[in-house]
């Protein structure tokens, strides 16, 4: 993939991110998520690329854009798949919390996994715990890998976990460790990749959520030198046959990181809400700022992105 591909979709990212932040603490979470998405697809359209988006927001009879299955992009250059959310924390967004962000992954045909719609157990770690986890072990075992790999004491550990009733008995296990909790209300992708920042104070991200987010943070995870793994949690039959005739003959299978986004890959977001590891948007008397990160798998190039936007001389949304 051309390199440059990479600042071209962080335009996309910005825009999703300025729309939907127009909406922050207005307890619409249809209408953020809605803008976002417009915002999104009209930009990746000026993109010179042939991309078809294989994470998205559901399929086709679901979602009128950015569906399963969408063809992006000028028409013309590098055949791509794209794996997208473009509000990632609709609900935070919505009432005016933490850790949203408008983010997209690229790879070439072929490289990402079609996950359904389905749930996913996700562990995730950053570079030092890179090839330690395995999510069929109990949480105190991965934290006591952890700990050791990074040369510290298991109580010093923060684990980030979604706050649902569904993850009682897990909270009471890492509790149980003596290892320290943070629960998000949503943005389970922001969190798998804050384990990679050494200055965000998440170490690891255990709990079941969206299966799609999963191959999301995975791509992130490979650009970063971090960890993941995911089984996936299907709710019911339909789930599971939805699964199946996309490919997933196995459901109780472990993915490991490169499972879910293999070869060249690259990743951006923006920050719409401030969180962990990236700065909300500001709106001025001239226009925006906004906070982005880009990287390459390929080179391990991570940019950090802020970006001024003056509405008065571009198109914004």
């Amino acid at each position: 993939m051309n390199r440059n591909l990479a600042l071209e979709f962080v335009r996309v990212t910005e825009m999703a991110a300025i729309a939907s932040a127009r909406l922050m603490g207005r307890g619409d979470e249809k209408a953020a998520d809605q803008a976002a998405v417009d915002a999104m697809r009209s930009m990746l359209d000026s993109i010179d690329c042939r991309a078809t988006v294989v994470i998205g927001e559901g399929e086709r009879d679901e979602a009128p854009m950015l569906y399963i299955g969408e063809k992006v992009g000028s028409g013309a250059g590098a055949e791509l798949e794209i794996a997208l959310d473009p509000l990632e924390g609709t609900t935070v967004c919505a009432n005016g919390g933490t850790n949203s962000i408008s983010v997209m992954a690229i790879a070439e045909k072929g490289n990402f996994l079609n996950a359904p719609d389905t749930y996913m157990d996700k562990i995730a770690v950053g570079p030092e715990g890179k090839g330690l986890i395995d999510i069929t072990e109990s949480p105190a075992e991965n934290l006591k890998r952890l700990a050791a790999a990074k040369k510290c004491r298991v109580d010093d550990l923060t684990a980030v976990v979604l706050d649902r009733p569904r993850h009682a008995e897990l909270i009471y296990k890492i509790r149980q460790t003596g290892a320290r909790i943070q629960l998000i209300g949503d943005g389970d992708v922001s969190s798998a990749i804050a384990c990679c920042d050494p200055n965000s104070g998440v170490d690891i991200l255990f709990g079941i959520g969206g299966a799609p987010e999963g191959v999301i943070a995975a791509a992130a995870l490979r650009c970063m030198g971090g960890d993941f793994q995911g089984i996936l949690k299907p709710r019911n039959e339909e789930e599971i046959e939805r699964a199946r005739k996309m490919g997933v003959l196995d459901i109780n299978k472990v993915f490991h990181i490169e499972d879910l986004a293999r070869g060249n890959v690259m990743f951006c977001a923006t920050g719409v809400t401030t969180g962990n590891f990236l700065r909300g948007v500001q709106f001025k008397p001239w226009g925006a700022l906004t906070h982005s990160i880009v990287m390459r798998s390929q080179s391990g190039t991570i940019r950090h992105i802020t970006a001024e936007h003056h509405f008065d001389k571009k198109p914004h949304y």
